[in-house]
């Protein structure tokens, strides 16, 4: 069942992202920070579950201009059915309904599978530009 991600579902899904290989999880990503977000932007991350278990979540937010899709992960076990393309789609789709219809996502440079699944989706890389980061807060490690 794919429904929004509550603040309930924090433990899962930082279980299932904990998991994933090639996730970076920071200070940023801590319950209080994830709260935040998801006020921020309701009704645009999700989760799916199976028998009361998060199998697959994604977090995305916007800037009111663009759409960001931050950290998508499916559990191995359910990997193939289709559920990071119905989270994708999904995201997506709650953006558009905010009038958004530009989306980035930033993957590691060495994750070739995460790369390939974008791909296949008709995102494409992104190469004339940097990503540039400052941290105002040391505790955050982001």
């Amino acid at each position: 069942m794919l429904r929004e991600m509550l603040i309930s579902d924090y433990d899962q899904v930082m279980a299932l992202w904990g998991n994933t290989e090639s996730m970076s999880l920071r200070g940023a990503d801590s319950r209080d920070n994830i709260a935040l977000y998801l006020k921020k932007n309701p009704g645009l991350s999700f989760v799916v579950e199976k028998q009361g278990l998060v199998v697959g979540a994604v977090l995305a937010g916007t800037d009111g201009r663009r759409g960001y899709l931050q950290h998508l992960a499916v559990s191995v076990s359910s990997r193939g059915e289709g559920l990071g393309k119905q989270l994708v789609n999904t995201v997506i789709a709650a953006f558009a309904e905010q009038g958004i219809a530009k989306t980035h996502l930033f993957v590691h440079s060495d994750n070739k599978a995460a790369q390939g699944f974008y791909e296949s989706m008709g995102w494409f890389p992104r190469d004339e530009v940097r990503m540039f980061s400052f941290n105002s807060s040391s505790e955050l490690n982001v």
